[in-house]
């Protein structure tokens, strides 16, 4: 940055000058508090077109305007050049700009009203202009600038921090709390636990940190809530082959407590939430379990179809007996961590499937989720229905409606289908399929990560009612309500739907 500053003297001010879409622009120094890179955002769907996202700034959720957006251009991709412009005081917001030129002192009597009303362009709300080196200055009008391009959203009603009973929905029915699995491919078998006893899922680090003297099942451990956290290989657990170099894998961490301490166990990737049929579920046959291999690692098989059998682990299981007498006894080299965050009671924290819809990032409370399963090969279409309604799909005797989630967020078509997964979520009134991307993790969380949604995030802040800010990984991931999924003439159309289905059974259920 070219910095023009000099001394002056009590009537001079200064000002900050940057460059949007070719124009050269100023903003009163003593309104800015800092001038950063652009940093990683995270898009919020349906937001005013002026917003950006949020991003992560030092633990704190920044709402992010884009300035080209606030003055009626169009967005433009980032380049090495573009810098995020944090504001003082009550505005709460950084501006997104093209280039930061230089930092000015300039006399009161050379900032000019009349040439700001001769070079005002549609869209501008200037407070004066000045000449710099031959270029006319223009002074941006920030709070009149951000009052009209947020108009709407800070009439909207402020939605304030769920408590834990709001996070976890409304779900009252025992119907809502059937037993689930949560699923994982390791070597291209599909394996699960129970979700209770999934504390949460991580992605696995790049590097770690390996123990010497440990066998070849440890992998190493990593940095997890201020503590440090065992991993090891299910490959090696199970006697499975290790993958190949070529394997496209997106290695996670299955977070367990095995006695008092936590593991992680390294799976391939992670695949699916199912709620599950207590009449499916199969014991290891006797043949089997008496076997000394890999096997006696299976607790039972659930039979999800004809073709579809998922290996239930018992995590007690996956050690020999000597490592788990020793784990019991806290003999063990890796400790139980002792942290603040992992000494709270379970009943502080909370859990969140995250998912996918391009390079952003969403959750859901893990209770309001029935099931993730891929996404059916045929959908059925119904005629006269909004365009993110893919159609139905019968689930295991139950018909429900799809909703393409891209579609519903007004973003583009994937070109990648391979990895797309169908998230059933049941609110009070429905039960419906989310079309997603791709399934990521299952956080657990405590209420203190969990921040209110922004002002500035318009009419969908009914939808994005909070944040999950990761502060340690720079991640910020939108919370989405179950129950503000769809609009009332959407829930109403449903409620038709509905009753058209239940109608149709009716009458053909009739002798």
């Amino acid at each position: 940055m070219d910095n023009t500053d000099k001394a002056g003297n009590d009537h001079d001010e200064r000002f900050l000058t940057f460059r949007s879409d070719g124009r050269l622009y100023a903003l009163p120094a003593m309104l800015v508090s800092e001038v950063l890179r652009l940093p990683s955002i995270a898009r919020v769907p349906q937001a005013p077109r002026s917003l950006m996202g949020l991003a992560n700034l030092r633990g704190s959720v920044l709402p992010v305007a884009s300035v080209r957006a606030l003055l009626g251009g169009d967005e433009a991709a980032a380049t090495h050049a573009s810098r995020l412009i944090v504001l003082n005081g009550t505005s709460n917001v950084a501006l997104a700009v093209d280039e930061v030129a230089s930092l000015v002192r300039v006399s009161h009597e050379k900032v000019k009203m009349a040439e700001a009303d001769v070079a005002s362009e549609p869209g501008e709300r200037l407070r004066g202009a000045f000449e710099n080196n031959a270029d006319v200055v223009k002074i941006l009008d920030v709070p009149e600038l951000l009052r009209q391009g947020f108009a709407r959203s800070r009439a909207t009603r402020r939605t304030p921090e769920p408590t834990r009973a709001e996070a976890t929905s409304d779900l009252s029915s025992a119907e809502a709390v059937r037993q689930r699995l949560i699923t994982f491919d390791v070597a291209g078998q599909e394996y699960g636990l129970p979700l209770d006893s999934v504390r949460e899922i991580v992605a696995a680090p790049d590097h770690l940190t390996y123990v010497p003297g440990s066998d070849d099942a440890v992998r190493g451990v990593m940095s997890y809530r201020d503590g440090l956290l065992p991993l090891l290989s299910l490959r090696r657990l199970l006697g499975l082959p290790a993958a190949n170099s070529t394997d496209a894998i997106r290695e996670q961490a299955v977070v367990v407590s095995v006695g008092d301490i936590l593991v992680g166990f390294i799976a391939d990737r992670m695949r699916a939430v199912i709620a599950i049929d207590e009449g499916r579920v199969e014991k290891i046959p006797p043949i089997l379990a008496a076997r000394a291999g890999g096997e006696t690692r299976i607790k039972e098989v659930y039979r999800v179809a004809h073709d579809r059998l998922i290996s239930i682990l018992a995590p007690d299981r996956l050690f020999r007996d000597e490592v788990m007498q020793k784990l019991m006894q806290g003999e063990i080299a890796m400790k139980p961590m002792t942290d603040a965050s992992s000494a709270r009671s379970d009943a502080d924290e909370l859990r969140f499937l995250v998912f996918r819809l391009s390079d952003d990032e969403f959750a859901l409370p893990i209770d309001a989720i029935d099931e993730v399963a891929r996404v059916p090969d045929q959908v059925t279409r119904l005629p006269k229905t909004p365009k993110f309604l893919e159609g139905v799909v019968n689930l295991r005797g139950e018909v429900i409606p799809v909703i393409d989630q891209r579609r519903r967020f007004d973003m583009s078509p994937s070109t990648e289908l391979a990895g797309r997964r169908l998230v059933v979520v049941r609110t009070e009134r429905h039960r419906a399929g989310l079309i997603v991307d791709g399934v990521s993790d299952v956080l657990r969380c405590t209420s203190d990560m969990i921040k209110p949604s922004p002002d500035l995030t318009g009419s969908a802040q009914g939808l994005v009612r909070s944040v999950i800010n990761l502060e340690a990984s720079g991640r910020i991931v939108l919370l989405l309500d179950p129950s503000e999924l769809l609009t009332q003439a959407e829930l109403g159309l449903l409620d038709s739907f509905g009753k058209d289905v239940r109608g149709k059974e009716t009458r053909q259920t009739k002798p």
